[in-house]
């Protein structure tokens, strides 16, 4: 159906200025994270049972495995006795072990909730969903985007809503934070040739004022039109999701009136380059083994990564309003990763907060080439370290405090790794050349060594090898790949190409973290979605840091030759890095993506049953009247005054 107006706009207007809703309050307080905050809320009903025992069970099998691990160089430094640097680097070592063996419990869960079937237990999708009685907005926030790569996505989505009949529970909104005028021009153009046809009701708004990036945006939204709306689905500039995944989202916070959130398990699509396909194959074949098995044991203290979710709106408003930080940028100011604080403020009210790998059709692209990937990082890094003063906040449940942590973990891990190698080099320098020890591998004798360097190579490939086993056991997935044999060469190719880069990601993260306690503020970059190819210039530029630290390795490794096999896995990486950065950046041809497994490139492909709706007795409530066309004024949006002691 057309969305047009039935109100005639002025014709200097009709052109230049796209419709809006009339607008429905919704007030959105900043909380409070001091000492005046609630109360641990109760579980909500959607919590599993025995959501303790699983994570009990976590614990008890992290701890497990990181004592196996460590038999090996407890050994190793304890014959003689402790020295200062060997204390350093085997606490480092217990550390990011724990990490490894925590991440690899974590996926054998989600293994085996897959493999018995049970993903879908908690929540409960309906394979028939009903038709929607509520009303959900579709909001898709922009920042100098493709505008038709954008449209074209949610020009997918609407065409699928429309197949399915239930377009008029829905409306889409595209939230510009556009600076560049010429950008914004191909948006409002984009935006008359989709609204003119859609099925559902389009809108556009610009905002003027970018205050709080994302988060802001979102939350102008909330502000101006949320009343509205029972539901909202967050998209990103990249993101489409199946008509049919909409619909069992929506389907499921109706039926559960106490989620204030559902985040689904997105895969990649759209690579067109080798480093976008192996992140691409990575996440299709491994993906929902890691999020089935994060979504096991966080229960209803799940997770929101911030799109590809659907968000209870009033509850959002009420309890999810961001504090400002005091004091300066990186740690003071706004927050910048806000999906896991809304999660947390959630969770804290009351709400269930929910992860699901239990559903299809949910999408959105990588970066083309590791250096954008590292960007990106960069970032994230910031807004997560960011974290570490939420830590205390008053009223959080343990488990959201626990990601929170995690979440800076995953980038603290990277200087910690570094350390850990640089200590454990340094601490052999000065004992004699072993070369019994360079052909480790090769004795017969099985030996706690070498028990500590084949179960740091399994836990690193296991959820790897677990999700091409659950892949090549079903006929149908396995086909959907291009065959066992074609899954198992993209395996080991992937499993190469991404421990070739872990060392390069390594240094990129540590000099973020670096950067960061700095006091360096990152800033709200471009983001490059589509872009193939690295001249040679940029990939030294970007990697002369890597290039430097795998030298002073060398340096180390020529006093303890006997050591280099166990140091090249990282040391000739970082020597390459501006080889791996250019050669992983490369457009692939027909050819060359043909000679791998086969992924899903659309929602539509994701192995989703064609629907027929439910119908409901009950009736949607009727659509607001469109008002005439008006020029979208400045955001006035003053923030609420916040207590000097607000924050943590």
């Amino acid at each position: 159906m057309s969305i047009l107006a039935t109100k005639i706009a002025p014709a200097s207007h009709w052109a230049d200025t796209p419709e809006l809703p009339e607008e429905a309050p919704l007030a959105m307080p900043r909380q409070r994270l001091d000492a005046d905050g609630p109360d641990l809320a109760p579980a909500p009903s959607t919590s599993p049972a025995g959501v303790a025992g699983r994570r009990i069970g976590l614990l008890a099998a992290t701890l497990a495995l990181t004592a196996l691990m460590a038999w090996g160089p407890w050994l190793l430094y304890a014959r003689e006795g402790f020295q200062t640097l060997e204390a350093v680097g085997f606490s480092l070592f217990l550390l990011l072990a724990a990490c490894i063996c925590c991440w690899f419990c974590s996926a054998a869960a989600g293994f085996w909730v897959l493999a018995k079937g049970r993903e879908q237990q908690d929540l409960a999708f309906s394979p028939r969903p009903a038709a929607p009685t509520t009303r959900t907005a579709l909001l898709m926030p922009l920042y100098n985007e493709d505008a038709a790569a954008a449209f074209g996505r949610l020009q997918a989505l609407d065409a699928a809503l429309g197949r399915l009949g239930v377009a008029d529970a829905f409306d889409i909104f595209v939230l510009s934070d556009t600076r560049s005028e010429e950008i914004a021009v191909a948006e409002r153009a984009a935006y008359w040739d989709f609204s003119a046809d859609a099925n559902t009701r389009v809108y556009l708004r610009r905002r003027t004022n970018n205050i709080e990036r994302k988060a802001g945006n979102i939350g102008d939204w909330v502000r101006r039109f949320g009343g509205a709306y029972d539901f909202m689905i967050v998209l990103d500039a990249d993101s489409s999701m199946a008509g049919e995944t909409v619909l069992r989202l929506v389907d499921a916070m109706e039926r559960h009136p106490d989620v204030g959130l559902i985040q689904t398990t997105p895969t990649i699509v759209g690579a067109k380059t080798l480093f976008a396909w192996g992140c691409q194959f990575g996440v299709q074949m491994y993906g929902r083994v890691a999020a089935a098995g994060l979504a096991w044991w966080t229960g209803s203290e799940s997770s929101y990564w911030g799109h590809n979710a659907i968000v209870r709106v009033k509850a959002f408003a009420a309890a999810a309003g961001l504090p400002i930080l005091p004091g300066e940028r990186p740690f003071g100011g706004h927050i910048l990763s806000h999906d896991v604080v809304e999660a947390a403020l959630l969770r804290r009210a009351g709400w269930g907060v929910h992860l699901t790998a239990a559903l299809d059709g949910s999408c959105e692209q990588t970066p083309p080439n590791i250096l954008e990937f590292m960007r990106r990082d960069h970032r994230w890094c910031q807004g997560n370290l960011q974290h570490l003063r939420l830590l205390g906040a008053r009223g959080l449940h343990p488990i959201s405090r626990l990601q929170l942590f995690l979440g800076c973990l995953a980038y603290i891990c990277s200087p910690l790794w570094l350390t850990a190698l640089t200590l454990g080099l340094a601490s052999q320098l000065g004992n004699p050349v072993d070369w019994a020890s360079f052909f480790y591998f090769l004795d017969p004798r099985f030996s706690p060594f070498m028990l500590t360097s084949l179960l740091s190579v399994l836990l690193l490939i296991g959820p790897k090898l677990m999700g091409a086993a659950l892949v090549l056991s079903r006929r149908g997935e396995r086909r959907a790949f291009g065959g066992g044999a074609a899954v198992v060469k993209s395996l080991a190719v992937e499993i190469l190409l991404s421990a070739a880069l872990a060392p390069v990601l390594m240094v990129a993260n540590t000099r973020s973290v670096l950067q960061t306690l700095r006091g360096k503020d990152v800033g709200w970059g471009v983001q490059q979605r589509d872009r193939a190819g690295l001249a040679w210039r940029d990939a030294f530029e970007a990697t002369r840091l890597q290039m430097v630290i795998g030298a002073g390795f060398v340096a180390g490794l020529c006093i303890r030759p006997d050591l280099s096999i166990a140091f090249a896995p990282v040391v000739v990486p970082l020597l390459l890095a501006p080889a791996l950065a250019v050669f992983t950046s490369r457009r692939l041809s027909s050819r060359e993506l043909s000679s791998f497994a086969a992924t899903l490139e659309q929602p539509e492909i994701a192995g989703l049953p064609a629907l027929a709706v439910a119908p409901r007795t009950a009736t949607r409530p009727a659509a607001r009247p469109s008002p005439a066309f008006q020029p979208e004024p400045e955001l006035a949006l003053a923030p609420a005054p916040v207590s000097p002691s607000a924050g943590t």
